[in-house]
Parts: structure tokens; C-alpha cells; sequence
């Protein structure tokens, strides 16, 4: 089954980005105000919202590597895509300068509990496992898994995985959930990041890669040679990661991502970075709460 040719519109930038990853520069990018309107409230200082205010900065952890949701332009150097421009969204608010952190999937969550990060927009999905280590924002994305393979794969379905070499990253849902159970029979192919699986794909080291399918997307964009195929594997609601137990920073990132909702804010950032590559209307996340997130994925390991 191939993809929606609207998928494959001509990105320049994008054909670089894989090549990129976390190789590109520093580690930290500092990103301009984005001269948010809405009006700055002062915190209390014993408030992590005044701790960010008194400090001037709020460090959010993104990835680099993940073309429409955060990568870093080879031209300009900029963090670009869907999640660094909610992040700004928050710095805006805060009325702080915003620093890009590059997060994978593995150390998202040490980040958050070793304190290199303030908050984590970085494609994770909200599972009851990672909000027994952390706490997440209400879901301000919704995707679902899919598998991206070359033509000449054999590959339609999970199950004619069987036998061949599947790729996707250290510590994600793919790996611990969807892998095991519903590709038990291929060899896993565990990488530290989403661009290291496409990479191998390219090489005909791996037979396919799996993640969610707005990741696949702009990967899709690089290389005709590939599709996306198969039922979607997963419902992957994204939300933004804090520290334990900070439930009042929760709440008002939470407020920050409801008010693009009803603004049109949300609408406008997903047309410029997810919508005219994807040729799809997506899934509105303002109808799913973080209880029914968490509903998707029970626990299965850390509560």
C-alpha cells in the first residue's frame, strides 16, 4: 500500500536533515523571543514558573534530528519544527528567552529528573510507566505507528516482519511495546535515534524502522524509494514533560497548549509544519484528555 503521494511534496531542507542528527553543532541552541502576544503574569518565586521568570531562560529539551517536529536546519542552524515552536509558545508566556536542549528518546526523561532541562517537548508519548518517573501536560499531539520499509521489502503488514531486521529507538514505545508484541517474530534493531534507523535503512542494514507516522513522514520526504505501510500499529498521544510531582508547571503548560486550541494557534502551527507535507488533517487532540492518554498505554514496568 503506498502513501498518499501528497506525502512526498519537495522539502530542500528536509533531504538534509537525516544527515544531520545529533552531529550538527552544539547540543544547545538559543532561540529568539517569538513575540508572543499574550500578556506575561509575574510567579511567585517559590513557583518553578518564578524560579524560570527570575533566571530569564527556560531550557526545553527537543530533538534535532526529527524532520516536521524538531530538527536542526543545516542552513541556518535553527531548531526547527512543531515542538520548538509550542516551547516558544511557553518561553513567550513566561516572558523568558527559550534554549533548545537536543533530547532523545532515551535521556528525555533522566534530563527531566537531573534538572539539565525545565521541560520536554520532544515527540513522547504519555504512558502510565513514564508518568510514574515524570509528570506530562494534557496531549497536545496525536500519532499513530506505522512501519516504513522499501518498495522491494516484501514487507506490507507486521506480520511479514517475520525474518526480516525492524530498527527503532533506545527506551521508545516501539521498542518496549510494539516490537515484542506485535513484530515478536523479526530481529530487533534497538538505535540510539529515529535518524540512525532511517540511516541504516538507506544502507539496507535494516529491512524497515517503526515509529509514529508523522516522524515517518518526514523522513518519507528524502527518499522516493521508500513507504510507509501497513495499519497503524499504535495511538501515540504526545504530551510535555516536567519534573515529579510539579503539578502546578504541569497545569500551566497545559494552559499554554489549551489556549492555541482555541485561538488557532495549534491549527496554524500543524498546517505550516505537519498538514502541507502530509496532505492529512489530523487528529484533533483537544478531545483527548491525559486520563484517556494514559488509558492507551497501562502500566507495564516502573508503577
Amino acid at each position: 500500500m503506498r502513501i498518499d503521494q501528497r506525502w512526498r511534496l519537495g522539502v530542500t531542507v528536509l533531504a538534509l536533515v537525516a544527515l544531520v542528527g545529533a552531529a550538527c553543532g552544539d547540543d544547545t541552541e538559543e532561540a529568539p523571543s517569538g513575540g508572543g502576544e499574550s500578556a506575561v503574569e509575574k510567579f511567585p518565586g517559590d513557583t518553578t514558573m518564578g524560579e524560570i521568570q527570575e533566571k530569564g531562560e527556560i531550557i526545553v529539551g527537543t530533538k534535532f534530528d526529527v524532520p516536521l517536529f524538531g530538527f536542526k536546519n543545516p542552513q541556518s542552524g535553527e531548531v526547527e519544527g512543531f515542538d520548538p515552536e509550542l516551547a516558544q509558545l511557553v518561553a513567550d508566556r513566561l516572558g523568558v528567552d527559550l534554549v533548545l536542549e537536543e533530547a532523545i528518546t532515551d535521556n528525555r526523561i533522566p534530563f527531566l529528573e537531573e534538572g539539565t532541562v525545565d521541560l520536554v517537548f520532544s515527540t513522547m508519548t504519555i504512558t502510565t510507566d513514564r508518568d510514574a518517573e515524570i509528570d506530562f501536560s494534557r496531549p497536545y499531539y496525536i500519532a499513530h505507528g506505522r512501519t516504513l520499509t522499501t518498495q522491494d521489502s516484501g514487507i506490507t503488514d507486521a506480520a511479514s516482519t517475520a525474518g526480516k531486521t525492524v530498527c527503532t529507538a533506545l527506551d521508545s514505545t516501539y521498542q518496549l511495546e510494539v516490537l515484542p508484541k506485535q513484530m515478536p517474530d523479526a530481529d530487533h534493531k534497538i538505535v540510539d535515534s529515529y535518524s540512525e534507523c532511517f540511516a541504516l535503512l538507506q544502507r539496507g542494514e535494516v529491512d524497515a524502522m517503526v515509529t509514529d507516522d508523522v516522524i515517518l513522514a518526514g523522513f518519507l520526504q528524502q527518499d522516493d524509494s521508500l513507504d510507509i505501510v501497513g495499519d497503524e500499529l499504535t495511538t501515540d498521544p504526545y504530551g510535555a514533560g516536567v519534573q515529579e510531582g510539579d503539578t502546578e508547571f504541569a497545569d500551566f503548560v497545559s494552559g499554554v497548549i489549551e489556549d492555541t486550541f482555541e485561538d488557532g494557534t495549534w491549527q496554524g502551527l500543524y498546517d505550516e509544519w505537519i498538514g502541507k507535507y502530509t496532505g492529512q488533517t489530523g487528529e484533533d487532540p483537544a478531545e483527548v484528555t491525559l486520563e484517556d492518554a494514559l488509558k492507551i498505554y497501562p502500566c507495564s514496568e516502573t508503577c
